[in-house]
């Protein structure tokens, strides 16, 4: 479900009671499945739409930052810059010269953001252990 619409207004309280979880029930489940709290994961997925649209279209660093549900382009810049080293401008000039994403190559300090990579992108190819799949199974079956 985030993965499919990382611009969702779901509230962490609204998902909870959609599957008839507690807020802190949701989020211990969450974190020990996934490895991270469910806010950080969105944030994950957000910047790894951002970073596929920068590097896939001709959108506006502000369209992209509303595409991916973030309405405020300085929080949005400040993010991507912070997951990835480079503002969304600069990324995009950056893969566009190389011809792909070598955004970390060179950077000083990207070790953390390159194990950060690792870990959406081991997320992502495992995707989420069944019980959360049951989870969104139900959420997904309510609405």
């Amino acid at each position: 479900m985030m993965r499919d619409d990382v611009r969702g207004e779901l509230s962490l309280a609204e998902f909870a009671q959609s599957v008839n979880l507690s807020v802190w029930r949701l989020c211990h489940i969450f974190k020990s499945d996934v490895g991270m709290p469910p806010i950080r994961y969105l944030r994950l997925l957000r910047m790894e739409r951002a970073k596929d649209l920068l590097e896939s279209s001709f959108l506006s660093v502000k369209e992209i930052a509303y595409q991916v549900g973030l309405n405020d382009e300085s929080h949005f810049v400040r993010d991507f810059k912070s997951t990835y080293g480079y503002s969304p401008a600069l990324y995009r000039s950056h893969f566009r010269n190389n011809g792909s994403d070598k955004s970390d190559n060179g950077h000083t300090g990207s070790g953390n953001k390159s194990n950060l990579r690792q870990q959406i992108a081991q997320v992502a190819k495992q995707s989420i252990l069944p019980s959360l799949h049951v989870l969104v199974y139900m959420f997904s079956y309510l609405n």
